[in-house]
């Protein structure tokens, strides 16, 4: 693990794109985690309420909510997440890279593994921060303390994980279907915010009797966690990871794994 991992690293080190990107995703998640209230506070002053509530009383950062509030907001950034990815593996094909490995003694399943490392360095790192993130705010915010109440609800942290590592799978798969990098982050993004959730959309007013199209995989990796806002104005929400949401995901996390490692292995490497 430590040389394929080595391997990455030097590939990556002196790689400003991905330096870059990822400083920017982790200033922006931060930023925007850690300013909700100040928003909330904002439009307050401005007599906005929701349903004759004062915005700026939403308990947004109250534990046991912030770990089921702060993981939705986030999973809206992993996109850039698999930017990062795609940009890991089309660069191995436009610059030759997994050629010369390959001629070096690196087998095509420890070429795909240096690539699941490092995504599970990510989504890792990515979800601590989280963690980190969301205790800092809990113990400024919260006015409810203590270990006992603080880590209440923080299994939607490993939910996010599961998301986050599955959907970066995901990306990981277009970029080995498209190998080259400006097309395969324009499929990703389209697919994942736009083609797939207005096909949902078309097919969950066709057939408002049936829920199959909850399976697709994008929505099936976001019904991991529920939109929670609903609370704050008295409606009925989901405040719980399902189990059938959590197989269904790690179904598909097994089956894009699968397909990478069966693509690059039927792959002509020139």
């Amino acid at each position: 693990m430590n040389k394929l991992l080595t391997i990455e690293w030097l590939k990556l080190k002196s790689y400003r794109p991905f330096w870059i990107l990822l400083t920017l995703y982790f200033l922006v998640l931060g930023l925007v985690c850690s300013s909700v209230m100040l928003y909330l506070e904002y439009i307050a002053s401005k007599g906005v309420q929701f349903e004759s509530i004062d915005p700026s009383v939403v308990p947004f950062y109250d534990f046991n909510d912030i770990w089921q509030n702060i993981t939705y907001l986030a999973t809206f950034f992993k996109i850039f997440l698999g930017f990062i990815v795609v940009m890991s593996i089309t660069n191995e094909f436009d610059y030759k890279t997994i050629r010369q490995n390959i001629i070096d003694g690196l087998t095509k399943t420890e070429f795909i593994s240096t690539k699941l490392l490092l995504i599970l360095l990510l989504t890792v790192v990515n979800t601590l921060f989280l963690l980190l993130l969301g205790i800092i705010l809990g113990w400024i915010y919260s006015p409810v303390q203590g270990l006992d109440v603080m880590f209440d609800q923080a299994g939607f942290l490993l939910a996010y994980f599961l998301d986050v590592l599955t959907f970066l799978v995901f990306a990981l798969l277009v970029g080995m279907l498209i190998k080259r990098t400006g097309f395969a982050i324009v499929l990703l993004a389209f697919y994942s915010l736009f083609i797939e959730p207005i096909g949902v959309l078309i097919l969950s007013n066709f057939y408002a009797d049936y829920t199959f199209y909850n399976y697709f995989p994008i929505r099936a990796i976001n019904n991991l966690i529920t939109i929670p806002f609903g609370k704050y104005i008295f409606q009925e929400i989901q405040d719980y990871v399902a189990i059938l949401d959590i197989i269904v995901v790690f179904v598909y996390l097994g089956l894009f794994t699968f397909l990478n490692y069966w693509i690059l292995q039927r792959s002509d490497i020139k």
